[in-house]
């Protein structure tokens, strides 16, 4: 008897960790309908509050309660990949790009122009141009303030109880309890 060796399609690699083609063509369907969604997210009045939700409530891979807002306009590459808890709220021009997680807890406030990003690519120039990439996920813990126009980059985990100063380039891991800015983001003070 011979082993078939399983073969995973581009999305399963990307939600894997593995290099996967970011111009696969189911990938790219995905992304499209993920954009029609989010521009009739975008277009809608903010009066429109049950609607905003649910659109919210089907875009997202998970949503804690009703008691969610993300401004417009808010854009992301895939929704099912971003799961936020109760109390959610992100200013204007919150973007993530969610080929892995994203997860963000409870009681948690997004500042204008925050983004968050899972995709890397390579430095390698051959490589890079080859559209083979991977992605990483971010974590954001409970009762986190993360300032306006911070950018998360991929693999990184914020904890609980922490606040991220405006600005702020948030590169490598920030622990519990803490205040942090800066680019690259550093801890300031213990809380």
């Amino acid at each position: 008897m011979l082993d078939t060796p399983f073969i995973m399609t581009e999305k399963e690699l990307m939600q894997s960790g593995l290099p996967y083609s970011a111009v696969d063509v189911q990938l790219l369907r995905e992304l499209n309908a993920t954009k029609e969604v989010i521009h009739r997210y975008n277009a809608l009045q903010p009066s429109q509050t049950e609607e905003l939700r649910s659109i919210l409530k089907s875009l997202l891979g998970h949503i804690g309660d009703d008691h969610i807002c993300i401004n417009q306009p808010f854009y992301c590459d895939y929704g099912k990949q971003i799961r936020v808890g109760k109390r959610f709220f992100a200013n204007f021009n919150f973007t993530v790009l969610d080929e892995a997680p994203v997860t963000i807890g409870d009681d948690c406030f997004i500042g204008p122009n925050v983004s968050i990003y899972t995709a890397c690519h390579s430095t390698d120039p051959q490589e890079r141009n080859s559209r083979r990439e991977w992605a990483e996920p971010v974590t954001i813990g409970d009762n986190v303030w993360i300032g306006g126009s911070v950018t998360i980059l991929p693999g990184v985990s914020i904890g609980d109880n922490t606040t991220i100063g405006a600005g702020s380039v948030v590169t490598k891991d920030i622990p519990a309890n803490v205040v942090a800015a800066g680019n690259p983001c550093k801890v300031l003070r213990k809380l």
